[in-house]
C-alpha cells in the first residue's frame, strides 16, 4: 500500500467519512499541503502524544486532572454524568452548565456485552459519596442501552442523599409539533410545567 493509499485507508475509518470522502479530502489536502497538510499532521502528532483521559472525570485534556476539574469557579456539588467525550464538548458548547462531569465511556448494552465493569462507573459511585457532592444529572441518550444505563446507576445511587436528576425530554427549541416524533410529543406531555 502506498502513501496515498495509507492516509485514504485511514481517513475513511473516521466517522462520517467513507471512501470517496478520504479521496476527497486527500485530494484538498495535497492541493494545501503546505498550508494544510504538514499543520495538520504536526497537530495530529501533537494531540497523540499530549492528550491524556483525566483521572477525576474521564474528559480528555492536555493536563491531568482535565482544566475542567480544575476549575475552581465550576460547581463541585454537581456532575452531570454522559456517555462520551463528544457529550461534555456539546454541553461545554450550549455554555449552560457550569458543575463538574463524569464520563462512563459508553453505555450499557447486552446486546454488545457491555457490562457495568466496562464502564466508568465505580469511580462515579466513589465521588458521589463526597459530602460536596449533592446532585448527580444523569445526562444519557433517550435511547434503551442509555436509559438503562441511567436505571443502573440510579439504583447504585439510591440510598446515598445525592440528588439524581435528568435531562428533560420534549420539544426541541424551533421544533414544530407536526414534524415530532410520538415518543418526544409523549414525554413532553409528561413534563410540562406551569408558566
Amino acid at each position: 500500500m502506498d502513501e496515498l493509499d495509507r492516509v485514504m485507508h485511514y481517513l475513511a475509518k473516521l466517522p462520517g467519512l467513507g471512501p470517496r470522502s478520504a479521496r476527497r479530502a486527500v485530494l484538498h489536502l495535497l492541493r494545501k499541503r503546505e498550508t494544510l497538510m504538514r499543520p495538520l499532521a504536526d497537530a495530529l502528532g501533537q494531540a497523540a502524544e499530549a492528550v491524556t483521559e483525566c483521572s477525576v472525570c474521564g474528559n480528555l485534556d492536555a493536563s491531568d486532572p482535565c482544566h475542567i476539574c480544575r476549575d475552581d469557579k465550576r460547581d463541585g456539588a454537581v456532575i452531570c454524568v454522559v456517555e462520551d467525550v463528544g457529550d461534555v464538548w456539546a454541553l461545554e458548547r450550549a455554555g449552560a452548565f457550569s458543575g463538574r462531569y463524569h464520563v462512563l465511556g459508553g453505555l450499557l448494552s447486552a446486546l454488545d456485552g457491555v457490562g457495568p465493569e466496562d464502564l466508568n462507573i465505580e469511580s462515579l459511585i466513589a465521588r458521589a459519596g463526597s459530602p460536596e457532592v449533592t446532585e448527580i444529572i444523569l445526562a444519557m441518550d433517550a435511547t434503551v442501552d442509555g436509559q438503562t444505563t441511567a436505571h443502573y446507576i440510579s439504583d447504585r445511587l439510591a440510598g446515598t442523599g445525592v440528588s439524581i436528576t435528568r435531562l428533560a425530554r420534549g420539544v426541541p427549541v424551533g421544533g414544530e409539533l407536526d414534524y415530532l416524533d410520538d415518543g418526544t410529543l409523549t414525554q413532553a406531555l409528561k413534563a410540562r410545567r406551569e408558566v
